[in-house]
């Protein structure tokens, strides 16, 4: 059996490159370990940059992300008990986010997939990338006890940070860099409604907070605690208690409490692996970067490398021109590192860090007063909160 283009992963990233390939007429099969149930069930990020909106209308898999998701103008940024608002619309001349759950994502390129009657085999075990040095890639896996090989042009590895791809690749060709926070987010969903129309980062004594949101029912909150926090440690009660703790009065009043659906804390950290192609394989997503979640670039760095990559593969097989996946790891990973610095620093803004002074939170507090009342600082941070352009 034999395709263009084997996708290695069928999260949001494999299944974008996926839809995007068979828009520009390329050919290609996604492998995922995974059953689609698991997939769906994994709950993640909820706010897409315009360039992600884009590559979901190009894949055709945008109709119901128009009709349900929330385009929000803003975000409040809470300090000294007080929000303070960042003009994300004026600010970068009419661009906004939209809120929209990464299992939704996923759900609307699972059912264009299965609607343009594309293949991908769920629940592949021993998937393996072979001879992607050479012009003759091969992936490998196996399906109900058997075992089976697909020959390809490319491979692109959309697998995740403790995929196959990344481990694949031999150690003295890759280069890894990564910084590991001192703190996770303990996170919880719940049908209940936002707190604020708008997205609410909290910076306070007691640690960080966010007041997110899936829909105008459902809500993800989420709480600074220490790495050694359990989940089992937090009772609903409990970080409901909390979570009022670190907001303003008013907020404390508006906030509805219930059940919740999802609850876990989730480790921050920096990652970025170098390069992101080696031979005829490619990295994308999770599994060459990973970012902590205060800038909301997960999802949509992942989304920029397929839309690079897509656009590459569509020059190869449409103009004959390798220049596109020639230049891959350097045009993604520019993008990348500005991400990882925007997610960084937005980390360092707003998280109490249990080695820090009294000098360190006074110069936290000046540089949050800086934003909110200089126009360049508030314009610079919502540049980048949008999503830089994909160039």
């Amino acid at each position: 059996m034999r395709t263009q283009v084997a996708i290695i992963g069928a999260g949001p990233a494999g299944l974008l490159l996926g839809q995007l390939l068979y828009e520009a007429g390329i050919d290609n099969i996604i492998f995922e370990q995974r059953s689609p149930d698991y997939v769906l069930g994994r709950i993640r990020a909820g706010v897409l940059e315009q360039v992600t909106v884009d590559l979901l209308a190009q894949a055709k898999a945008d109709k119901r992300m128009l009709a349900e998701g929330l385009p929000h103008d803003g975000i409040e940024l809470l300090f000294g008990g007080k929000r303070h608002r960042i003009d994300l619309h004026e600010l970068t001349g009419g661009k906004r986010v939209m809120v929209y759950g990464q299992t939704e994502v996923t759900r609307d390129l699972m059912e264009a997939r299965k609607r343009a009657g594309l293949l991908t085999v769920y629940e592949a075990q021993n998937v393996t990338p072979l001879e992607f040095g050479s012009e003759r890639p091969r992936v490998r896996y196996e399906k109900d006890g058997q075992q089976h090989e697909i020959s390809c042009d490319f491979i692109a590895g959309c697998d995740g940070f403790h995929g196959v791809c990344r481990a694949s690749i031999p150690a003295d060709s890759i280069r890894n860099y990564e910084k590991v926070y001192p703190f996770g987010w303990l996170g919880i969903l719940a049908d209940v409604p936002p707190v604020s129309h708008e997205l609410i980062y909290a910076h306070t004594e007691r640690g960080f907070a966010l007041c997110s949101q899936r829909s105008a029912t459902r809500s993800r909150y989420y709480l600074q605690v220490p790495l050694t926090d359990k989940v089992e440690n937090w009772s609903d009660e409990a970080f409901w208690d909390e979570l009022r703790l670190r907001l303003d009065p008013e907020a404390r009043a508006n906030l509805v409490t219930g059940a919740s659906l999802e609850k876990s804390i989730a480790p921050l950290r920096s990652f970025v692996s170098e390069p992101m192609r080696f031979g005829r394989m490619f990295l994308a997503g999770d599994a060459a970067h990973i970012v902590p979640p205060t800038g909301a670039k997960g999802l949509n760095l992942a989304a920029s490398d397929v839309g690079y990559l897509s656009r590459a593969f569509a020059e190869f097989y449409q103009q004959r021109s390798s220049e596109g996946i020639d230049r891959y790891s350097e045009v993604s990973l520019r993008r990348v590192w500005k991400a990882e610095r925007f997610s960084w620093w937005m980390t360092s803004l707003m998280h109490r860090f249990p080695d820090s002074g009294d000098f360190d939170r006074k110069v936290q507090e000046a540089e949050l007063d800086y934003l909110v009342h200089s126009r360049a600082g508030a314009t610079s941070l919502a540049e980048n909160y949008v999503g830089l352009p994909l160039n």
